[in-house]
């Protein structure tokens, strides 16, 4: 089930990285620095819709794979921690958030590995903190990546700033209700 429709639309966010991040190094005899802005921002939603859509598919059209399960959380890892990266060299971002952000990724993949190995992998089941965290994540990362006045109404940088701490929050706390769940597995096999 490499090639289902679900799993490339998964793939497309994985592809997508280079474009997104690529733009940011277009000269600005070729694009000017708002159009750069402004393509990253379309990009990351139309790719980060591709979450959505690809799981509802793969329901849909009956194409569930355990490769899919598999790929979906690695792409949206991947598109998530590159443009926390590229907000942080356009110092959109603290490297404090990303630190956070990123770190938790990589800490909580592993428990997830290994509480998969042991047989215990319910007891880190994704959980409405999670959900609530990747949402705001979300939202801020376009807020930030577009940088400009929206509608002429609202201040993106402010708004995306606000909300990457937000979500930073929500990462570190996700991050301690996850470690909480797997305590006592982790008690059981560490006699």
């Amino acid at each position: 089930m490499f090639l289902t429709i679900p799993t490339l639309l998964t793939w497309t966010r994985i592809f997508a990285i280079p474009l997104i991040v690529g733009v940011f190094y277009l000269p600005e005899s070729v694009i000017a620095a708002a159009d750069k802005n402004f393509w990253a921002t379309v990009m990351f939603v139309v790719f980060a819709l591709t979450d959505w859509l690809d799981g509802y598919l793969a329901r849909k059209l009956d194409q569930t794979s355990s490769f899919g399960a598999f790929l979906d959380p690695v792409a949206d890892k991947f598109l998530v921690c590159a443009c926390v990266l590229v907000l942080v060299h356009l110092q959109r971002a603290d490297v404090f958030v990303a630190l956070i952000i990123i770190g938790r990724e990589i800490a909580i993949s592993a428990l997830r590995e290994w509480m998969a190995q042991i047989g215990a992998s319910k007891s880190v089941a994704v959980h409405m903190i999670g959900k609530l965290k990747t949402v705001v994540q979300m939202v801020a990362i376009p807020f930030l990546l577009f940088d400009g006045v929206l509608f002429g109404l609202m201040d993106t940088r402010l708004w995306g700033t606000a909300l990457i701490w937000v979500a930073a929050v929500l990462t570190v706390w996700s991050m301690a209700y996850y470690l909480q769940k797997a305590i006592p597995e982790i008690r059981a096999r560490s006699r």
